[in-house]
């Protein structure tokens, strides 16, 4: 898609709000912020509004997209909540978690959203200035993450421009995210509950509310129930080796904890988190990626992260970052 019109950045404040807001409901594209990563808003009821969304990413059209509402009692107005899926929404919403639910008789999220399937994935999200424009769009907003498909996600304005300055409408900017990885995707279809994609809230979080396993679901099937599914996803341009030691010649090195700060003398390198923090690694994590891919290295040698809590999401984004292309 040629560039074709100008990208005004929006102050997070009321007039700024009432703008995008405004721009929502006209059918046009806004990048906004959410806890996670920033989103590319469109109109979810409107299939001409959700398509502008998959020209300007070039996103695949059976992946579909998560609807973010302002609250619950709009969520089960698109959806059809089970006994699971009503214990999830109260302990995390609003907040990193979203839910693939089967449709209500009155969903109004489109057929084109819903990549043509009979389930919905819903999301409250917990940011200030997102559940504002929610509230004044009065409808479904799809906004999956404000970045090309299969890119790095944008973290902050900055990144949203990189990206898709000249794509998009607007950009309401209100910094960097708190999270900084995608919401963990959970669906409630029937069963038990299954994981269909780690991120901001923990499968041990999960687990203790529903107080059984999450069954694990498989990746990179023909027709995803959710974003996020795809095997070669969130990749720079530099190829991405992972559970690396050192960077080699070439590489630039993205690190973890202590003594990962002597792997890569000399070399364009930065650091996940040098206390060993899986949150602030989290935080840092498409940030870093896109500085470093910036550079133009031969590739990307990555740290070993630990799997257990956030480390379960930063490292499926990190394989998939890795995965063939």
């Amino acid at each position: 898609m040629p560039n074709s019109r100008d990208t005004r950045r929006l102050e997070p404040n009321a007039a700024g709000i009432a703008e995008a807001a405004a721009l929502l409901r006209g059918g046009l594209l806004v990048a906004l912020p959410t806890e996670t990563v920033y989103g590319l808003a469109a109109d979810a009821t409107s299939g001409t509004a959700v398509a502008g969304i998959y020209a300007a990413k070039g996103r695949p059209r059976f992946n579909p997209l998560i609807a973010h509402l302002p609250d619950l009692a709009a969520a089960r107005r698109e959806g059809v909540f089970d006994a699971p899926a009503l214990a999830l929404a109260a302990a995390f919403w609003p907040g990193p978690l979203t839910l693939v639910v089967p449709v209500s008789a009155d969903c109004a999220v489109c057929d084109l959203a819903r990549a043509g399937l009979s389930s919905v994935a819903l999301r409250v999200p917990s940011h200030p200035v997102a559940r504002a424009v929610l509230e004044r769009a009065g409808r479904p907003i799809a906004a999956p993450s404000a970045n090309r498909s299969g890119r790095i996600s944008a973290t902050c304005a900055g990144d949203v421009l990189e990206e898709l300055d000249g794509r998009i409408d607007a950009v309401l900017d209100a910094g960097a995210t708190k999270i900084g990885v995608e919401s963990t995707i959970v669906a409630c279809l029937g069963g038990a509950p299954r994981l269909l994609r780690p991120g901001g809230a923990t499968r041990q979080a999960i687990e203790a509310v529903i107080g059984q396993a999450l069954l694990l679901a498989e990746d990179d099937s023909a027709a995803p129930l959710s974003p996020g599914l795809l095997a070669s996803h969130y990749a720079p341009a530099a190829r991405v080796r992972l559970d690396a030691a050192a960077a080699r010649a070439g590489e630039a090195w993205l690190g973890f904890g202590p003594e990962a700060e002597t792997a890569a003398p000399g070399r364009a390198a930065l650091n996940l988190s040098p206390a060993g923090d899986l949150a602030e690694a989290a935080a840092n994590l498409f940030g870093h990626l896109r500085r470093l891919d910036a550079a133009r290295p031969a590739g990307i040698a990555v740290a070993a992260i630990p799997e257990h809590g956030l480390g379960e999401a930063i490292n499926d984004r990190l394989r998939r970052a890795a995965a063939p292309r």
